[in-house]
């Protein structure tokens, strides 16, 4: 087992860790970064087939070098495909000249015994360094699902599933309403499946208003830059799509479509799964938050007076579907034909391989480390990429480099 000594080590290569050594490097941090499998794993490991970025060509941007630089003639309104994020994080490496070791997973940090210096253990190499800065993501293990859903049942978690092509034949119950498991089911539906769509709480939101994105209404109306302290609503998924030059999510159209809605799976045994009453008020919040949506526009527009076309008549609302009024409650797999489950319910981080105090008490240990704009208590640990690391935005592609040059401007001065 060879050692090394760096100064700074960033572990994770996606958005967050790319960001972070664009600001070490500008402001001449040595570093490295290590990252498990290729560069952006998870874009390529972890996503389906069809899947779209869920902003426009213009807010793909990393510091120094955006989307539409590294392509001028790429639609700024369009949605770039799979394949095209991937590669766009590839060259936005190699433009930056991030030193990037690929293959190299952490299995541990700790404090160096003796010193104040930390350490990274991978298979080949003990990394030691000043500063560490953890930007894996917050989405590492999928949340726990029931286990008694009968023999014969495919499952997967939504980040292993890629195409309808990969399910045996038969309908597919989608457990999760949030961004992945409406557009699978609205795949699976379009591919000629019968889909059975789990819903929860959630909050819905117009693809364009008033002749712009949604996402430049976010930034607009100051949402993308509200801080945990700020924010007054629910922390919920803001259903979008990008696929087919982006469109509204409505789950009404979903069920006219053909999907049959449900409320929250709360238990399952033998097959069967007990389903809560809640399906009509998870519509109900999500029509609100679409109405509230709205009016945050147009509160904007007058307050800015900006010159934007006026809203256009509001369309009338789909028939609710028949389960509203007749929810399921009890859903028997086998009756109703189902021979695959697709657990879109979310996942978690996994903070177990960090041997510091720097966790706060949960349930769930060392899933939520304590910090403050990504700093902890413990010398020289940073977090980044982490949902409300400080803002909205901070999880997303767009929000990494303001979070990356607050953090690089704490650890490059404590070498001094």
């Amino acid at each position: 087992m060879s050692t090394e000594r760096v100064e700074t080590i960033v572990i994770g290569g996606g958005q967050a860790g790319l960001a972070m050594s664009y600001h070490l490097g500008r402001l001449g941090g040595e570093h490295l970064v290590l990252e498990r499998g290729q560069l952006a794993e998870r874009w390529r490991g972890e996503r389906w087939d069809s899947l779209h970025f869920q902003s426009p060509n213009w807010n793909m941007n990393l510091p120094g070098w955006s989307r539409m630089t590294a392509d001028p003639r790429a639609d700024p309104d369009a949605f770039s495909p799979l394949h095209e994020v991937t590669d766009y994080i590839e060259r936005y490496a190699a433009t930056i000249r991030a030193p990037v070791r690929t293959h190299c997973a952490a299995l541990s940090v700790t404090r160096e015994p003796g010193s104040r210096a930390l350490q990274v253990q991978t298979d080949g190499t003990l990394y030691v360094a000043h500063n560490i800065v953890v930007a894996t993501g917050p989405y590492q293990v999928p949340r726990a699902t029931p286990s008694s859903l009968g023999g014969g049942v495919f499952e997967l978690h939504s980040t292993q599933y890629r195409n309808p092509m990969q399910l045996p034949a038969g309908a597919v119950l989608v457990v999760g309403a949030g961004n992945s498991g409406v557009q699978i089911a609205e795949e699976l539906c379009r591919a000629g499946r019968r889909v059975f769509l789990s819903v929860s709480s959630h909050e819905r939101i117009r693809r364009r208003y008033r002749g712009k994105d949604c996402i430049w209404w976010l930034i607009a109306t100051g949402s993308a830059d509200s801080t945990l302290r700020d924010w007054k609503g629910a922390r919920l998924s803001r259903l979008m799509t990008g696929v087919n030059g982006g469109h509204d999510i409505d789950l009404r159209r979903l069920a006219a479509e053909g999907v049959v809605l449900i409320g929250r799976v709360k238990a399952a045994e033998d097959g069967k799964l007990a389903i809560a009453d809640d399906l009509a008020s998870s519509i109900a919040h999500g029509d609100e938050s679409l109405k509230a949506f709205d009016r945050r526009c147009d509160d904007t527009v007058r307050a800015q007076q900006l010159d934007l076309p006026a809203a256009g008549p509001s369309e009338d609302p789909l028939p609710d579907p028949a389960e509203l009024q007749a929810p399921i409650r009890v859903l028997d797999l086998a009756r109703a034909g189902i021979r695959s489950v697709i657990w879109a319910n979310g996942a978690h981080a996994d903070f177990s391989w960090i041997d510091l105090p720097v966790f706060g008490q949960s349930a769930e240990p060392k899933r939520a480390p304590v910090h403050e704009r990504g700093v902890t208590a413990e010398a020289g640990l940073y977090f980044l990429g982490l949902p409300w690391l400080h803002k909205w935005k901070s999880a997303f592609l767009f929000g990494a480099d303001e979070d990356a040059a607050h953090l690089a401007q704490h650890i490059v001065p404590r070498r001094r």
